[in-house]
């Protein structure tokens, strides 16, 4: 799996932010999958909010997460490693894209959810209005990070993500979304007015007309026929 290693996330509107909202603020103990977990700094969140946390990822984690979590090195193309019993919740952020062939990883995680267990995943939007603008003018450029991360293999609109989830035996609930972390984009102005009624504006768009302003969606899987 060509993939960079991520850090945490921290804006509010971001794909951790609107993960750690859909879970549990007290984990209880019960368990959680990440998988992809980049630096650790995600997982460590979690095992921080009571959560017993395996994480999967191809390179080491921060040392302070690699002492709360159980964790396995692993390249996850070739799969995934040992792995004992179930879990509550599945977590996916910015992963799926990465992989070779995202769909035997999902019917493998399928497997691994408990009764009531869900898989939440972020998703990049390869239907966001600034996609489509870049593919009109025939360009396709290779970033470090965003929709034209240069480590991505798979660009899918909404459509292509929910056959791909639905092929691969789950249930989607109505998407969540995210929007494009205009706080990287001017550091100076991140706390200003103007940048957080831009960020409100952007929300309300993506929230309207998730296939043209989303930038990334957020989605609860279910084992498709099993009851909440």
């Amino acid at each position: 799996m060509k993939r960079a290693h991520y850090a945490l996330k921290e804006s509010a509107h971001s794909s951790h932010s609107r993960i750690l909202d859909l879970l549990p603020g007290a984990g209880s103990g019960r368990r959680v999958l990440d998988v992809g977990a980049g630096t650790g700094e995600f997982a460590l969140l979690l095992a921080q909010r009571g959560f017993e946390v395996t994480a999967l990822e191809r390179f080491p984690l921060v040392e302070a997460a690699a002492g709360r979590v159980e964790f396995h090195q692993t390249d996850l193309d070739d799969g995934l490693p040992p792995l004992k019993g179930a879990y509550d919740w599945i977590v996916c952020a910015d992963v799926l894209e990465h992989l070779l062939d995202p769909q035997p990883m999902l019917q493998r995680l399928h497997a691994l959810l408990t009764p009531g267990g869900v898989l939440i995943a972020s998703l990049p939007n390869s239907g966001h209005w600034y996609f489509r603008l870049n593919i009109l003018f025939g360009r396709f450029p290779r970033h470090d990070k965003g929709l034209f991360d240069r480590t991505h293999l798979h660009f899918y609109m909404w459509s292509g993500w929910r056959e791909l989830f639905h092929d691969s035996g789950f249930a989607l609930e109505p998407p969540g979304v995210t929007v494009p972390p205009l706080e990287l984009r001017f550091p100076g102005s991140a706390r200003s007015l103007w940048l957080r009624c831009m960020n409100r504006a952007s929300v309300l768009l993506a929230e309207t007309w998730k296939e043209l302003f989303a930038y990334q969606f957020i989605v609860v899987a279910r084992p498709a026929g099993r009851e909440e």
